[in-house]
């Protein structure tokens, strides 16, 4: 194997966005660097199920199901 080619690979802190933190390894900065998380999967919405509306803009999505609802998938 090629000496030097690898990236470093260290501990970092992770901090959730409600405060709680973690160590885990990283090539992410430094050793000991502390990752300070925005979005994590405790808020944001395609972890937590949050609620998607699917905008209707023009009666697209109404004009497509007319024309190709009959394909695929059954109705629910």
């Amino acid at each position: 194997m090629k000496s030097d080619i690898h990236p470093d690979y260290h501990f970092i802190k992770v901090v959730m966005t409600d405060g709680t933190e973690y160590m885990t390894r990283s090539t992410y900065g430094k050793e000991g660097d502390v990752l300070q998380l925005d979005i994590d999967p405790k808020t944001h919405p395609a972890w937590t199920g949050g609620t998607a509306q699917l905008l209707d803009r023009a009666g697209r999505v109404s004009k497509f199901a007319q024309r190709f609802g009959s394909i695929g998938a059954a109705k629910r």
